[in-house]
């Protein structure tokens, strides 16, 4: 019999039965029910019920036991009586019941919980990097992970590309972030640099007659934390493709994006060819070059309406060269002021110095701005944004790049 093993705790089933087995792994949390110990034991491929009966020498030292030591156990493999069955567990319908045991390593008093997903300082979790690692949703995402790069490394292969890796130590070069630099022991006073990304020696590859390369290549940045990005360093996929277009490029990250999400996601995700935005485009509608097309508002260019009106604020922005941008939000109208109140101060909060709106209510126009236009201005306007009762339009009025900034908040 295997020294530690004959079976994970996430493989035993009713083909099982009677069957004499080794298991290993760490206490997850024990149950008293009648001087009869049940012990579910955890390790990296799932859980197995281990039950130790009151008559086995070994019961009185499992009170000192605590949750996440290490132990070994050989027992033989029973089915659970009816009621007893857990659908929730893969190895639910069967349990061990332990003839022999060991430790083979005590855990002191844990910081906190590893069983349970509850929320607890960070500061301690990284301190306790070890046990927080052994958190099934944090395991789970490691394991995720491993598998979405085991795909996407079949899929570029597939597609025609060869794995390269680059060099980590390498020269400095103009990049968008600081470098992380590493003195150099043979040469005193210099430094090498750890790449930002591996852009230099990809395009070294192409020179080099290599067609497609591709690695999942860290990269190293000094820059402050991002929602998307950890500090310091991050892994991304890298390509680069010889005598390609921009089109052909497209259709590979399309086709490696829809099959990783569609395998790996149960979010809807968009048949190839994903919809293609211009970079203007996207800034002038969303004010952003990676908008959430999820929201549906976009922004709308009313500058031409504002520029010879009477409402001398966005006129006298439209003559200083700025723009007038309207978001339409529809069946807003019936909000009430405190929200209109709430949106002016976060626009504020970001930079505009006011936030404009009309709203449309049972045919009538409300808003202190409706007096400065014109039923014409008022018409264009309705027209421009496809609005009408119960609706709003918001008016944001600075210098391009302030109002489309400005406008992707509100959005």
């Amino acid at each position: 019999m295997h020294r530690y093993r004959t079976h994970t705790c996430g493989e035993l089933r009713k083909e099982n039965i009677d069957q004499t087995v080794k298991v290993s792994g760490w206490i997850n949390s024990v149950r008293d029910h009648g001087g009869i110990l049940f012990i579910d034991l955890r390790d990296h491929y799932g859980l197995t019920q281990i039950v130790i009966d009151p008559a086995q020498p070994f019961y009185k030292g499992v009170e000192h036991w605590r949750v996440e030591s290490t132990i070994c156990f050989v027992g033989k493999v029973v089915a659970r009586i009816p009621e007893a069955v857990n659908p929730k567990l893969a190895t639910g319908e069967i349990e061990v019941f332990a003839e022999e045991m060991e430790v083979l390593g005590e855990s002191a008093v844990i910081p906190f919980q590893v069983a349970k997903d509850e929320e607890c300082n960070e500061t301690l979790r990284l301190e306790y990097r070890f046990l927080d690692l052994r958190r099934q949703s944090l395991h789970n995402n490691i394991m995720l992970r491993s598998k979405v790069i085991s795909r996407m490394r079949e899929l570029m292969t597939g597609l025609g590309f060869m794995e390269i890796q680059t060099p980590i130590l390498t020269n400095s070069s103009p990049e968008g972030a600081r470098d992380y630099l590493v003195p150099s022991r043979v040469h005193p006073g210099k430094f090498y640099a750890l790449p930002q990304a591996p852009q230099q020696f990809k395009q070294l590859l192409m020179t080099s007659g290599f067609d497609r390369y591709f690695q999942i290549a860290p990269c190293f940045r000094d820059e402050d934390a991002r929602a998307d990005r950890s500090p310091g360093e991050f892994y991304q996929l890298d390509m680069e493709m010889a005598f390609a277009t921009q089109d052909d490029v497209f259709e590979v990250n399309e086709e490696v994006l829809y099959k990783l999400f569609t395998e790996f996601s149960d979010k809807q995700v968009d048949k190839p060819p994903f919809v293609r935005i211009p970079f203007r485009e996207a800034m002038e509608k969303y004010g952003s070059d990676k908008p959430d097309l999820r929201n549906p508002l976009v922004m709308q260019d009313a500058t031409e309406l504002f520029r010879d009106c009477d409402f001398k604020a966005f006129a006298g922005v439209v003559a200083s060269g700025g723009v007038v941008k309207t978001i339409a939000a529809k069946g807003c109208a019936e909000k009430s002021r405190k929200f209109f109140d709430d949106m002016i101060k976060f626009a504020q909060s970001v930079g505009a110095k006011g936030l404009g709106y009309l709203r449309w209510i049972d045919g009538e126009v409300q808003s202190p701005i409706a007096k400065f236009l014109s039923e014409e201005t008022l018409n264009q306007l309705k027209e421009l944004g496809g609005v009408g009762d119960g609706d709003v339009m918001f008016f944001i009025a600075d210098k391009a790049q302030g109002a489309n900034e400005i406008g992707a908040a509100v959005r």
